[in-house]
């Protein structure tokens, strides 16, 4: 068996722009994410973090193959997971959950929880009907949410209540992995918190391996354990949390905590906030080098000749930077 519960290896997805009302002709590549690595073992939390549109969704989905990578390797706990055939892959599917973004979407309006949570166990064979009513009451009281609502649709809770149900349902299979899409996004601040709260529960007393994805820095802090920034399909620097946040070392992520508000009025007066000039690059047309360089207040002009190597320049510390 592999050290790693996940393992991705220089994955890729591409998407073909293509145009012509009756002849359609190629005219260009997203490239929404352009070489990823990534490796987690049991027990880490991963939180990726990047601006919109830097690929952090379209990696989650490429990872657990609910669309096609382009190039690359995804390992799942020591099965590659392009190898597999669409049995081998359904068959392996109860390892890896997702949960999304918006879970009034992701549930079906017309199943009860108890359908919603019942499905995937009875599909999978996890659970006898004789112990189905005791193992989604076991669900429901994990995620604080009373077993008597079971029998209730999803249009009939809050928007908090749909995505513990959500949660619910991606711990249904006990997975070895779990990618949560930016899961608070689309709550109220005051839901948002008690959300995290449980999330960060269920990771330490059920040893979860997840992956966070969030452009919310705070968010990300409160869960991860390791971070890895993410910019134009990339990841440019990954480390622990308590380090990334506390020194970071590539100038993206230097920006992006100096635009993080700070609780403490005193201190968000004294520091300095660094100011990013023009727009994110298009992932169809990716600038040379360095694809942070048109942006990067420190940069130089060997920054436009190469494509940086996401290095190891301490341990636990990986920059994608020339400076670094």
């Amino acid at each position: 068996m592999s050290e790693f519960v996940l393992e991705a290896r220089d994955l890729k997805v591409h998407f073909p722009v293509r145009e012509g009302l009756f002849i359609e002709r190629r005219v260009g590549t997203v490239k929404a994410v352009d070489g990823v690595t990534l490796r987690l073992r049991e027990g880490d939390v991963l939180g990726l973090v990047g601006e919109s549109g830097c690929g952090k969704s379209t990696l989650a989905r490429a990872l657990l193959r609910l669309i096609p990578p382009t190039g690359g390797t995804v390992i799942l706990d020591g099965n590659d997971l392009g190898e597999l055939s669409r049995g081998q892959l359904r068959a392996i599917r109860p390892e890896a959950q997702m949960i999304f973004q918006d879970p009034y979407a992701s549930l079906n309006p017309r199943m009860t929880v108890f359908d919603t949570l019942a499905e995937p166990m009875l599909t999978h064979g996890r659970v006898s009907r004789e112990g189905l009513g005791r193992a989604v009451a076991a669900l429901m009281e994990k995620v604080g949410l009373p077993a008597a609502a079971v029998r209730k649709y999803p249009h009939e809770f809050s928007g908090g209540q749909r995505q513990r149900i959500a949660i619910a349902r991606a711990l249904a299979l006990k997975p070895k992995l779990i990618i949560a899409d930016e899961p608070v996004s689309a709550l109220d601040v005051s839901v948002q918190a008690q959300i995290l709260n449980l999330i960060a529960d269920l990771c330490r007393h059920e040893s979860l391996t997840m992956i966070f994805i969030s452009h919310d820095l705070a968010v990300v802090r409160h869960v991860a354990k390791t971070i890895a920034v993410m910019y134009l399909g990339r990841v440019v620097e990954q480390g622990p949390a308590s380090e990334v946040f506390g020194n970071p070392m590539h100038p993206y992520t230097q920006a992006l905590l100096s635009a993080a508000p700070l609780p403490d009025p005193a201190l968000e007066r004294q520091r300095h906030r660094i100011i990013l000039r023009g727009d994110p690059p298009s992932p169809m047309n990716p600038p040379g080098g360095c694809p942070f360089h048109p942006r990067c207040p420190v940069a130089e002009p060997r920054c436009s000749a190469a494509v940086p190597d996401l290095r190891d320049v301490r341990p636990g510390r990986l920059v994608a930077c020339v400076k670094a």
